[in-house]
């Protein structure tokens, strides 16, 4: 199963990889996070929750830079994945992108560009300066990685809510 990962490399750099794992996967990773003893269950007044969607994923509106984007949660993302017509939508435009990386998705291989978002907020739980990347071709949907949750205090999966403490 962990051959069906496809990894989008060096987007920021040589050290980076954005990973892209099948919606299967992704499921599996994201209830696979177990709580610590400092991840109490109860959210407190910070606290974010998102509920499981009927599809068995995590489905997050988030506030990014002023709009709304509709993301899938991907713990197996390194990143922040915008597709384009979201990266439009957020105000940036195609012709100032730098596609300057050859990324491989489920769907093939891409390009992708860096890109700052300047604040992403998700339920309440607001990060500034995220880093993202625009996949030119193969995203159905953006995906809201490790570049945002990576930052929070915590996140903790459970069966049937997603926990987001900034």
């Amino acid at each position: 199963m962990f051959a069906a990962i496809v990894a989008v490399a060096a987007y920021f750099g040589a050290q980076s990889a954005v990973e892209f794992a099948p919606a299967t996967l992704r499921a599996a990773k994201a209830e696979a996070v177990i709580p610590t003893n400092d991840m109490q269950a109860t959210p407190g007044p910070e606290t974010a929750g998102i509920a499981k969607s009927a599809d068995g994923h995590f489905w997050a509106e988030g506030d990014v830079n002023g709009r709304t984007v509709r993301f899938l949660v991907d713990t197996g993302a390194t990143a922040v994945a915008l597709t384009p017509k979201d990266a439009e939508k957020l105000g940036f435009r195609a012709e100032d992108l730098n596609y300057g990386s050859s990324v491989l998705t489920a769907a093939g291989k891409t390009r992708a560009a860096p890109v700052k978002l300047v604040s992403i907020s998700v339920g309440g739980a607001k990060l500034e300066n995220v880093d993202a990347v625009v996949i030119e071709q193969g995203l159905d949907a953006s995906l809201l990685g490790m570049s945002y949750l990576g930052r929070l205090s915590r996140f903790e999966a459970t069966r049937t809510r997603l926990v987001l403490q900034p």
